[in-house]
C-alpha cells in the first residue's frame, strides 16, 4: 500500500457531522475494505466558509480505493496525493483526540 494525504474540504457543517462520518470511515474501512484502504489520522481545519475541512492521512492499495472507501461513506474522496515523502521536524503536539469509532 501507498502513503496518500486526502483533502476534504468543507465537508461538514459541524463536530458531530464529522464524527459521524469518522465512526463510518472507521467501520468501512476496517470491516469492509481492511485490505484496500488503512486510515492513519486526520487534521481537522475550520475554513473560511465555517464549515470543518479535513487532511487525511490514509494507507491506500490506489486511487481507485480511495474514492471507493469514501463513496461508501458519503464524503468527498476525489481530492487526494500519493506522498512522496515524509518530512518530521517535531512530532505532532500532544492533544485529546476525537473517537474514531
Amino acid at each position: 500500500m501507498e502513503l496518500y494525504v486526502i483533502r476534504r474540504p468543507s465537508a461538514w457543517a459541524n463536530m458531530a457531522e464529522l464524527q459521524a462520518a469518522g465512526a463510518a470511515s472507521a467501520e468501512i474501512g476496517n470491516e469492509q475494505m481492511s485490505d484496500r484502504v488503512r486510515w492513519i489520522r486526520s487534521y481537522v481545519v475550520h475554513e473560511a466558509d465555517g464549515r470543518i475541512g479535513t487532511f487525511c492521512i490514509y494507507e491506500a492499495r490506489d486511487g481507485d480505493s480511495i474514492r471507493e472507501h469514501a463513496r461508501r461513506v458519503g464524503m468527498p474522496g476525489e481530492e487526494f496525493y500519493k506522498v512522496a515523502t515524509t518530512v518530521v521536524v517535531r512530532d505532532d503536539p500532544v492533544e485529546p483526540p476525537i473517537a474514531a469509532e
